[in-house]
């Protein structure tokens, strides 16, 4: 990745480029910021420099992340047939694809890209002994050899444990680059051992500019879209190309939110509920997750509505005309605690391979109690 192709972060990228100009390297870094946001990017075009300085044949080599300097991590897979603990190198192949196609790509779309989207990767224990073994070799350079770890956050704490040990004495001329989206899920030790990169979100401008070069849509167009993905290129892409998943959440929330409401008149809307949470669970952990995520947004855009915020209001639900203003009546600051609260908490079961069935239909009926509460 060069630097002239991530997309804005104009000022990050000077900062990054600086510490290498003035020899300013802090050893372990942590990049955070959601992978659309360019995180990935960033660490690539920082891990090239910092290898290369200003060789040619080196970039080059960097850029088709095929440099024997540059060491990619990565959440993998087990093999359930062989029985096998899977490490980054049974995949580094695929993951070089995937990057090069698009490296603003997100774990989900890793997972979609592998055919595993119903199961969830880590990054093994195995995984940091390999890491280990490597960068005591010496490097091909003769200079940095950097270690990326993408998604760190879904190591398993003997995992983190094991990585500390190099954290806290690292090989000479030795850079860690750890890339998260979510900080809280990372030991403290780990923590304690970085610099922390704060990764923000992509400026509207930058995202419309880029929205128009690459997929020649009218201004319009790249504007709205930019407003709805909130910094993030990832789901401005997705925005564009997957209409189709955004158009069966939409689908999904307003048959849910309907019965929810229906429900404590007419019992009969409960089975419907029943079937909607039964169909869910067939989906992907990936994309119940993502459906979620959907939901919670959703309730708060619906709050903004209500409080007479519609400004403030990006992505306001209109599948086969859906009624908009008069579902947001039913959020409100008397329930939308507690439906936050359920969501989240359904979150954190699915993520833990709970039954998809029960945590649905759990999560639906509760919703009717919520909506039909008055505003105090």
């Amino acid at each position: 990745m060069k630097w002239d192709e991530i997309i804005g972060q104009d000022n990050l990228k000077k900062q990054l480029q600086n510490s290498i100009q003035e020899d300013r390297i802090s050893h372990a870094q942590l990049f955070i910021g959601k992978t659309g946001f360019g995180v990935l990017p960033l660490a690539l075009a920082y891990a090239s420099e910092v290898i290369c300085k200003k060789s040619e044949k080196c970039l080059l080599q960097t850029h088709q992340l095929q440099h024997p300097d540059l060491h990619l991590s990565f959440p993998t897979i087990n093999n359930s047939v062989e029985k096998k603990e899977a490490i980054s190198s049974d995949y580094i192949k695929r993951y070089r694809e995937f990057l090069l196609e698009d490296s603003y790509r997100d774990i989900n779309q890793w997972y979609e890209y592998l055919n595993e989207d119903k199961k969830q990767g880590i990054i093994s224990v195995k995984e940091i002994e390999n890491i280990i073994d490597r960068l005591n070799l010496k490097s091909f350079e003769g200079g940095y050899k950097v270690q990326i770890i993408w998604m760190v956050e879904t190591m398993r704490v003997e995992s983190a444990n094991k990585l500390l040990k190099i954290l806290e004495e690292p090989p000479a001329k030795t850079l860690f680059i750890l890339l998260a989206e979510d900080d809280k899920k990372i030991l403290p030790t780990i923590l304690s051992r970085c610099q922390r990169i704060t990764v923000n979100p992509i400026d509207n401008k930058d995202i419309e500019v880029n929205l128009r070069l690459k997929f020649s849509i009218e201004q319009e167009m790249s504007e709205t879209i930019a407003k709805r993905a909130e910094g993030d290129w990832n789901i401005a892409c997705k925005l564009i190309k997957n209409s189709t998943l955004q158009e069966e959440f939409e689908k999904y929330f307003i048959r849910w939110n309907r019965a929810a409401v229906m429900a404590p008149k007419k019992p009969e809307f409960l089975k419907e509920i029943v079937d909607w949470s039964l169909e869910i669970s067939t989906w992907g952990r990936e994309k119940q997750k993502n459906f979620l995520q959907f939901c919670a947004e959703t309730f708060r855009q619906a709050l903004l509505q209500n409080y007479n915020s519609p400004s403030l209001v990006n992505n306001p639900l209109t599948y086969e005309n859906f009624k908009w203003n008069s579902f947001s009546s039913f959020v409100h600051g008397s329930n939308i605690e507690d439906i936050l609260k359920e969501i989240n908490s359904a979150f954190f079961h699915i993520e833990r391979n709970g039954s998809a069935k029960i945590i649905f239909l759990d999560m639906g009926i509760k919703l009717t109690r919520f909506l039909a509460r008055k505003n105090e």
